[in-house]
């Protein structure tokens, strides 16, 4: 049935002028907090014990004298034995005593509990909580029927191993690592069985998630990821912002392209079915005649998800794409929530959103923005779910 609006808004009335922006310890916590801490806003992070130095040591915020920041960016850091633990009851308290507005990273949805975060997670989420659960591939509503609704191209969908009959993606989580990949391509129901059989031998997969994994037609060209911003404080044809494009960078896939042919074959197995764990990101521009479809894809999208799950994108979304022969964007995922390249552009800002802002735009810094202009209106309840 999920949380009722007026319980979140209600909790907004003892909040102070300037709330606290919090967010989980991992993912995109960074530009979360650099952001705030640019706008002058307090900041927090929620960090799982043992996985706290990099917030509560190396980006601890100094103050000068003047009591303006002099390094770093945060200024609390919360530690609780497991991540999921910050949703108890105490600790909810103490996050509404705090003021907190909590930022929603896929941290947030892979580590705590969907039906938690819906049902239970008593906090103003400054962005889409209803649309976090389209992420999950083996949902029935998922970003796949999203997309097909908004009109929007993505890979097609090959029903079952049998009927491989081209290189397709065959997507899945790690066994273990649940926030990471475990992606394997194949081009016929031989290789399938092959690669799937190794894979599952090497733990790196279980049999339950490949029973349920999605098999798609690989789309050939360039990764694009396009890090969007709707606002809901303006007027509809002002809302859409695109502030950046990234790409990502996967270990062990990015080392074996980097090798020549003859040594790539030489690597064996760990070529034939290299690793999707994203470790890091670039940034990236696109050719502008491409914009206008850019745009058209981030309004569709919009005009979707609100119309699926009201009120529907609230802040920062990611359409990651491949670009086509024809230059034509393909989504392969969606992220209905601050996307994990975006640290990419923390302190420098998007390139888009720079140009659009005319100051360094980070997503970060937009969702701070946001935030200081909600709450200067008293609108604060109209960007949370």
């Amino acid at each position: 049935m999920g949380l009722a609006r007026a319980e979140v808004v209600a909790a907004l009335r003892d909040y102070p002028a300037l709330p606290t922006v919090a967010s989980v310890g991992s993912h995109s916590a960074l530009d979360i907090a650099d952001g705030a801490a640019t706008e002058g806003l307090p900041t927090l992070v929620l960090a799982e014990r043992g996985r706290e130095a990099t917030y509560a040591t190396y980006f601890r915020t100094l103050r000068g004298p003047d009591g303006r920041v002099r390094r770093g960016c945060v200024d609390d850091v919360w530690t609780y034995p497991t991540f999921a633990d910050l949703a108890a009851p105490a600790s909810q308290e103490r996050l509404r005593r705090t003021g907190a507005l909590l930022v929603p990273n896929r941290a947030l949805s892979s580590y705590v509990p969907l039906p938690t975060i819906e049902n239970d997670l008593r906090i103003p989420l400054v962005g889409s909580r209803a649309l976090l659960r389209i992420e999950e591939r083996g949902e029935r509503g998922n970003y796949y029927a999203l997309l097909e609704k908004a009109g929007i191209a993505f890979p097609r969908a090959i029903d079952g191993p049998a009927a491989i009959d081209r290189l397709a993606m065959v997507k899945l989580p790690h066994a273990r690592r649940r926030l990471e990949r475990g992606f394997f391509t194949v081009a016929s129901p031989a290789e399938y069985r092959t690669k799937s059989e190794r894979l599952l031998a090497a733990g790196t997969i279980t049999a339950a998630d490949l029973a349920a994994a999605r098999i798609e037609e690989y789309v050939l060209g360039p990764v694009f990821n396009f890090d969007f911003f709707f606002s809901p404080l303006v007027p509809r044809a002002e809302g859409l912002e695109l502030l950046g494009v990234d790409d990502r960078r996967q270990s062990d896939l990015d080392g074996v392209l980097r090798l020549p042919a003859a040594q790539q074959l030489e690597v064996g197995d760990r070529a034939a079915a290299p690793r999707y764990t994203e470790v890091g990101h670039g940034a990236l521009t696109v050719r502008e005649s491409l914009l206008e479809e850019v745009f058209r894809l981030g309004e569709r999208f919009v005009d979707a998800a609100r119309a699926w799950a009201p009120p529907g994108i609230v802040g920062p979304f990611c359409l990651q794409t491949c670009l086509d022969a024809d230059g034509r964007p393909v989504v392969f995922d969606v992220s209905p929530r601050i996307g994990g390249g975006t640290n990419v552009h923390l302190g420098v800002g998007h390139p888009y959103g720079n140009t659009l802002h005319r100051a360094p735009m980070s997503t970060g810094r937009r969702i701070a923005v946001e935030i200081r202009r909600a709450a200067a209106a008293g609108r604060l309840a109209e960007i949370v779910t």
